[in-house]
This record gives C-alpha cells, structure tokens and sequence, in this order.
C-alpha cells in the first residue's frame, strides 16, 4: 500500500469513526417523530438512488452478472436491514448513547466470523488482546449506564442482534470479488437495504405514524448524506483494505462520540467511568491497529 493510499484508508477510518458515533444521535431524534423502519427506509432509498445516479452518469463498472448483484444486495440486506433497522428500532426506548455503546461488540464478532473463513485475515495475539481489552472497557460504560436505567434486557438484545447482523454483512462481503466498482456496488447495497427496510415498515402499518417535521427532516439528511453517503462509502473502501476485524474498531470509537454527543445535546446521563473507559476503549483499538495480520493455513 503507497504513501497516499495509507493516508486514504486513515481519513476513510476518522470518518467512519467520527460521524457513525454521531449518526446514532440523528437515529435517536429522527424516531421521535418518525417510524422507525420507514424512516431508516427512506434514508436508504434515497441515498442508493443517489449513489447508483452518481455512478450511472459517471460511467461506472456495475456488477457483470445477476449473481454479483445478489451479492451486493445479501450485504446490504445483512448490513443495512438487519445490522441498522434492528438499531433504528431499539433506539426508539434505548438511549443513542447506550446504543453505541452496545454496538462496540461488532469488532469481537468480526474476529470471531473470520475464524471460519478459509485463507481468511487473521490479528495476532496483541490484537485479541487488544479486542477483548476494548470490550471489556465497553462493559464498563454498559455497566455504569445500566445504574441510571438507560439499558433494558429487550433494547440489549436487539443490538446484539444488529451488532451480529452488522459483522456477518461485513464478513461475507470479503468472500468473493466484486465486480463492479465501489461507487455502484455500495449504491445496490444502500439500495436493496432501502427496500427491504421500506418494506417491513409498510407490513408494520407504519405509513400511516407519518409525521414530518423539521427536527425529523434535517435528521433525515444528516443520515442520507453524512451518514450513509460518506460514512457508509468510507466503511465499504476500508473494508478493502483492512480485515473486517481491524476495519470494524470504528466500533470502540463511536461509543466515545456518541456518549458525548448525546449527553451534552439530549441531556442524556454520564457516570464519572464514562472518562476510565474511554481510555481502556482507545487503548484496545491502539493495540488492535498495532496488530499484524497473517493468513490461516490450510
């Protein structure tokens, strides 16, 4: 990897982990007056539609087969409808801080799926240890956030449920190569996971909870053009470039901006461990991204 490339891939990891940590604040507003599933719906039609436009009238690669374009579309239903609409729909009682916090589990499930993969990426011992480190420093923040009752049994499995969700759409994704560009496969992702989205939110009856308003709508495109447009697209390419267990402590971040966030514009509670954790949190992914990768051997 060149000089400007290793730069691309550390902006493209800043991103993902600065303004997916914010992005569980704009979930957490926009389903205050809107439905869940439709509201993640939309946001993820619109943006596929942008993204396939952009790529469209660029002159893109697209995928060459029906069966690459299934592919693209299995990732984006793991990622999108299951990983993003099972956290949309818990944010609606589970706090946006909570829910960041209980989505730092992503990266532990990641090392693990990648145990089954032949020939698959591996971290080295420094890097588990790292994992289980920055794990245990999000158990902490879980803990002390259980005392002020931001966390429930049913809105913790749920997440756990996205979080897995999330890491099985991150690591089948590196089971086969793709064959059109980033640009257009990341658009069919976006796209299949708009509709599957829209379409169990329809089933839920929730066309008829539509209530736009302008805290809602700026929610909307904060999640359509930061979140998904730019922080989606910089999670697809660092995926490229990182094993899905080293890309995927973004998660050990976004805890830390999403706590913030959340607490200092949503008034939403923060013990004194928020500080001790945020350094055993960013201790982990220091030795995470310290870590050497090998391949397994058949």
């Amino acid at each position: 990897m060149g000089k400007r490339e290793e730069i691309t891939v550390i902006l493209a990891y800043i991103s993902v982990c600065i303004i997916w940590g914010s992005t569980y604040l704009a979930i957490r507003i926009g389903v205050s007056d809107f439905p869940p599933e439709l509201f993640a719906g939309i946001r993820f039609l619109i943006a596929g539609a942008l993204v396939l436009l952009f790529a469209y009238f660029k002159g893109y690669k697209f995928p060459e087969n029906v069966t690459d374009f299934k592919r693209q579309a299995i990732v984006g239903l793991f990622l999108l409808m299951g990983g993003n609409g099972l956290v949309v729909w818990a944010e609606q009682w589970v706090y946006s801080g909570a829910t960041s916090l209980l989505m730092a589990i992503v990266p532990l499930f990641n090392a693990i799926l990648e145990l089954f993969l032949i020939n698959g990426p591996r971290i080295g011992l420094k890097g588990w240890f790292g994992l289980i480190l920055g794990f245990g420093g999000v158990a902490l923040l879980v803990l002390s956030g259980s005392e002020a009752r931001i966390i429930d049994v049913s809105g913790g499995g749920l997440l756990m449920l996205a979080a897995f969700s999330w890491s099985l759409g991150s690591v089948y994704s590196k089971t086969f190569k793709a064959s059109g560009t980033t640009v257009a496969n990341i658009g069919i992702q976006m796209f299949a996971g708009g509709i599957g989205l829209t379409l169990i939110g329809l089933l839920l009856g929730e066309a008829s909870q539509i209530h736009l308003t302008g805290k809602g709508l700026w929610a909307m495109a904060y999640l359509i053009f930061l979140g998904s447009i730019l922080g989606y697209s910089s999670y697809i390419y660092l995926l490229q470039k990182w094993p899905a267990s080293k890309a995927g402590t973004y998660a050990y971040i976004n805890p830390i901006v999403g706590v913030f966030l959340g607490a200092v514009l949503l008034g939403e509670p923060v013990s004194s461990k928020v500080f001790i954790s945020a350094i055993i949190i960013l201790g982990g992914v220091f030795l995470v991204q310290l870590s050497k990768t090998s391949k397994k051997v058949e």
